[in-house]
């Protein structure tokens, strides 16, 4: 009878606690197909259909190339995959995760790589490929990069309360960082001159010249950099791109790798590609804090990209 009374007992805990977990479960989901370009920086690289025509890169290209500015010049849908230089500098990771990006079928794509000594380089202690920074990148564990709501990003690498996947969702206003579908971050921060004074002095002053003292040109990220050019190329054509900073940067950057875009044109050299260099037109352009340029420069910037790959393609037919 007791063995009765506790079967009967479990089975009603058990049923009682599927319930309870099924119910967990469905707010989860529902909670996770509100996730948009508002949720964070990157979820929405890995909730859209797998281009044929990408971009790579850092936040700097992240925030300066437009895919709807390409769009319109070279009448196809390009994907911006520039996420930021901790989780997709150039190395074995990002080119695992471009196999897993890229539409298999592509056979004529346009493909933008953009560069800067940043995307480049690593930490003098760094020895081994495990302690690479991008280890910890979503690019690193993730698999499915074409499911909308994807739920495995958002168990892998959402960290904060699903409840905030639907309040801050973009239904009620774009966030100041807004990861558009098509892979561009719009950044919208107050451009009064001091503001960005302010943030140049922080980002230059602080966070570059740091990384100055700490880090060197790689020869691994420019292999890596060439493993991609050389998986591309069978798919279509391949652009390196220098996209600039300001001007206080670009002299920084001039001084701490002074043979940065004669080391791209000899890769360009190698592979018969074209390199597009803009760093001396540093002054052209407006920066949110000297190496990110305004959305409205990005316009700008992406523009004579455009008319640059346009050039280029009918001086080579």
């Amino acid at each position: 009878m007791n063995l009765f009374i506790f079967n009967f007992s479990m089975k009603k805990f058990l049923l009682k606690l599927s319930f309870y977990l099924a119910a967990g479960m469905l707010v989860f989901a529902v909670l996770g197909s509100f996730a948009d370009g508002n949720t964070d920086d990157n979820y929405m690289h890995f909730a859209v259909e797998k281009p044929h025509n990408i971009i790579l890169g850092d936040s700097r290209g992240s925030q300066a190339v437009l895919p709807s500015i390409l769009k319109d010049k070279l009448h196809q849908n390009f994907d911006n995959f520039s996420l930021n230089v901790v989780q997709s500098p150039y190395g074995p990771i990002y080119l695992e995760a471009l196999k897993r990006k890229i539409n298999p079928d592509t056979k004529n794509g346009v493909f933008i790589l953009t560069v800067d000594p940043w995307n480049l380089s690593l930490d003098k202690n760094v020895k081994s490929p495990k302690d690479f920074p991008e280890e910890h990148s979503p690019l690193k564990n993730m698999y499915t990069y074409d499911f909308s709501p994807n739920y495995e990003y958002l168990l892998r690498n959402y960290g904060r309360s699903w409840f905030k996947i639907f309040t801050e969702r973009e239904a009620k206003g774009r966030s100041n960082t807004y990861l558009h579908k098509d892979g561009w971050l719009e950044v919208n921060v107050n451009m009064q001159k001091d503001s960005v004074a302010k943030r140049e002095t922080e980002k230059i002053d602080v966070f570059y010249a740091n990384l100055v003292k700490t880090q060197s040109l790689s020869k691994k990220r420019l292999n890596s950099l060439e493993d991609i050019i050389q998986y591309l190329q069978p798919r279509g054509t391949v652009y390196l791109v220098r996209i600039p900073g300001s001007e206080r940067l670009m002299k920084l950057e001039n001084s701490y790798t002074p043979d940065f875009s004669e080391k791209m044109k000899a890769i360009s050299k190698k592979y018969g590609i074209k390199f597009f260099d803009f760093s001396s037109k540093a002054k052209d352009y407006i920066y949110t804090d000297g190496n990110h340029m305004y959305k409205e420069s990005g316009k700008v910037f992406t523009a004579q990209v455009a008319d640059s790959i346009l050039l280029h393609t009918k001086i080579s037919k």
